[in-house]
């Protein structure tokens, strides 16, 4: 790994952790639906992170599926991964826009129990993530 492309996937990294410690924040607040899209976006910055330090010069979408999918060209072990991490996408644009949701609101239709899950499989992604950096020198 070249020292700028470490440097950008750190940044990336430094950032999904504090979207991480944002929807912790709205959880104990109960803003639950906003927690759980910045639970999503951590994941997706993480996975970002991993892609452009390995030297991807664009990496483009919001699916944290898609994102684990791209980085499995660098490192098999994301495959793993991918399943267990996919129900992040369900919080992109739900949570955000009531067009997306059949009645209601998004504050109305997210609990504890969903931002609790998208927060452990946020950190999940971040944590693998942040060993597969730490690991190329």
């Amino acid at each position: 790994m070249k020292p700028e492309q470490k440097k950008e996937g750190e940044r990336w990294l430094r950032q999904a952790e504090q979207d991480l410690d944002v929807a912790k924040l709205l959880t104990k607040n109960k803003k639950h639906n906003v927690a759980c899209f910045m639970a999503q976006q951590a994941a997706e910055k993480a996975l970002k992170a991993f892609l452009y330090g390995h030297g991807a010069e664009e990496v483009w979408g919001h699916s944290v599926a898609e994102l684990a999918y791209d980085a499995e060209k660098f490192d098999k072990e994301f495959e793993k991964l991918r399943p267990k991490i996919s129900p992040l996408d369900k919080y992109y644009i739900p949570t955000r826009y009531p067009g997306s949701l059949p009645g209601g609101i998004p504050a109305e239709a997210f609990d504890a129990e969903d931002a609790e899950k998208a927060i452990r499989l946020s950190k999940q992604t971040i944590n693998f993530v942040k060993r597969k950096i730490s690991g190329l020198g």
